[in-house]
């Protein structure tokens, strides 16, 4: 549902904006800001299950010419519930940090609406882990995590400064877990996110 929601409102307001420009040019920077929601694939291990959670995130991109740019996401760490798979029980939680440095492509600079496509490196980091209900008591660690990251988005230019930003990002993520020193495997995280912000173009 969240990625129909995505995809219409991406492709409505492309088709708006198609005939209108607002360049962005080589040395530009876009800072963007605003909400995202970490959706963890369905099936994260056989014991537990990571839970969606939302935080405040950032990004700050350089253009190194008009199609290609660097960018940093940053965040207010996401804190996500840990349930079990057998019945839902809440039995911790977990905070987490995700730096991601992304290459993007832009497809139309020219114009208003702004598609792109990006490839990039993760790094998760948790802390702050703690443990209710059935494991009350019981040490939980869990470790860093590096991988792969993909995002579709797109720039909505409101006029030559502002703008509205929409992006999806699936990123590679995997941790290995232990409880009460013992490892009990690897959590296959493997998040989607779904961010909406503001920016703008300095």
């Amino acid at each position: 549902m969240q990625n129909k929601v995505l995809v219409g409102t991406t492709i409505f307001l492309g088709v708006l904006f198609a005939n209108t420009t607002a360049a962005v040019e080589k040395g530009d920077f876009l800072l963007r800001f605003g909400a995202s929601n970490g959706v963890p694939k369905s099936d994260n291990h056989e014991l537990v299950s990571a839970e969606a959670a939302a935080s405040f995130t950032f990004t700050l991109s350089y253009m190194f010419t008009t199609n290609l740019s660097v960018e940093l996401l940053g965040a207010y760490p996401f804190e996500h519930d840990i349930t079990l798979v057998d019945g839902g029980a809440k039995v911790g939680q977990t905070k987490h940090m995700s730096p991601t440095v992304t290459v993007h492509y832009h497809f139309l600079p020219e114009n208003r609406f702004k598609p792109y496509v990006g490839l990039g490196v993760n790094y998760t980091t948790f802390f702050d882990e703690t443990t209710c209900g059935p494991f009350e008591g019981l040490d939980l660690k869990l470790g860093d995590s590096w991988g792969l990251a993909y995002e579709l988005g797109a720039d909505f230019m409101l006029n030559d400064t502002w703008l509205l930003n929409f992006s999806y990002r699936y990123i590679d993520l995997e941790t290995h877990a232990r409880l009460e020193h013992q490892s009990i495997g690897t959590v296959v995280v493997d998040p989607s996110l779904y961010s909406v912000n503001l920016g703008l173009r300095f």
